[in-house]
């Protein structure tokens, strides 16, 4: 199979790239290129779709596109333009965020989308969803039934640098006293890089059209940081702290809890795996530590923390 990826050189493309050379796929990756080189045995193009830069992809056939780097129409629009019938399956990598809010939890891929935003001059959480509704909507006008639409939730695993789950697994694996500014059992839905890597690649060998809701098993942040903490051999109490004392990572309003929770019965069905938390979070700690354990730009620092902690 060949496979060309639009923007695959970031984490969760790396993750599709992995699946799709261990199932034999020849993988063409194009990209500015700046976010790292391409695994041995990938063919690399390089383009902006910033600019509409599309220039290395006027020739070549492809069976399926993963398309991770369009958040805009227009980008998609220049994509789908520039590769017409060149290409099978046009596999758009969405977002949850694409539903409205205020859903019950354990919402399926039939639920009700926000409103399309075809641009913003900023992605935001107010934007971000609607313009990948957009996006949506043009490639499945465009594709058919040769449209796959993946709608992952918060993805992580080895390879995760954004620190947004990093932080509570360090935390946790640090041990202690641990300020908690929500409840503990605020609800998480992971998702292993390498499961929705293993969905894309599924999903276009069997040439499904429709949409899939990429998201992990149910759990919470408590438990989060205290399977990190066991991991690392410490152990940790959850004090609560004050909501707004500092930003968080991963934490939201409780009014905002039952909305992101999302039913993965689809894309399981489809051949998603499920990877148990346990082990995700083992393997981003032995990725962290390989990697030197650098210093995180995200959450508080150890000292801001701790004054929050002596006030309790």
């Amino acid at each position: 199979m060949r496979l060309l990826m639009l923007g695959g050189n970031g984490f969760v493309g790396r993750a599709i790239v992995a699946d799709a050379l261990a199932q034999g796929a020849e993988v063409t990756s194009f990209s500015r290129g700046q976010s790292g080189s391409v695994p041995a045995g990938v063919t690399e193009l390089i383009g902006d779709r910033s600019t509409g830069d599309y220039s290395a992809l006027g020739s070549g056939e492809w069976d399926a596109v993963v398309d991770l780097s369009a958040f805009r129409t227009r980008e998609v629009d220049q994509a789908m333009e520039v590769l017409g019938d060149r290409v099978g399956r046009y596999v758009f990598v969405s977002s949850h965020a694409v539903y409205e809010r205020g859903l019950p939890p354990g919402t399926d891929e039939t639920a009700p989308r926000r409103e399309p935003m075809r641009d913003a001059d900023e992605l935001t959480n107010d934007t971000y969803g609607p313009c990948k509704v957009a996006c949506e909507d043009d490639v499945v006008e465009r594709y058919g039934a040769r449209a796959t639409l993946v709608r992952p939730g918060k993805v992580t695993g080895p390879g995760d640098s954004s620190g947004t789950v990093l932080y509570w697994i360090r935390r946790g694996a640090r041990g202690g006293r641990v300020a908690l500014p929500t409840k503990p059992e605020q609800p998480l839905q992971l998702i292993d890089s390498r499961d929705v890597g293993r969905l894309v690649m599924q999903l276009i060998a069997d040439e499904r059209d429709g949409a899939f809701n990429a998201v992990g098993p149910e759990s919470t942040l408590a438990e989060l940081i205290e399977v990190a903490a066991e991991l690392a051999g410490t152990t940790v109490e959850l004090v609560p702290v004050p909501a707004d004392a500092t930003r968080f990572p991963l934490v939201e309003p409780e009014t905002e809890w039952n909305g992101r929770r999302r039913n993965p019965a689809k894309a399981r069905a489809a051949g998603m795996p499920v990877t148990p938390l346990r082990q995700t979070v083992a393997d981003i700690l032995t990725w962290d530590e390989t990697r030197g354990t650098p210093a995180l730009t995200i959450g508080p620092t150890a000292e801001q923390e701790n004054q929050l902690l002596a006030q309790r």
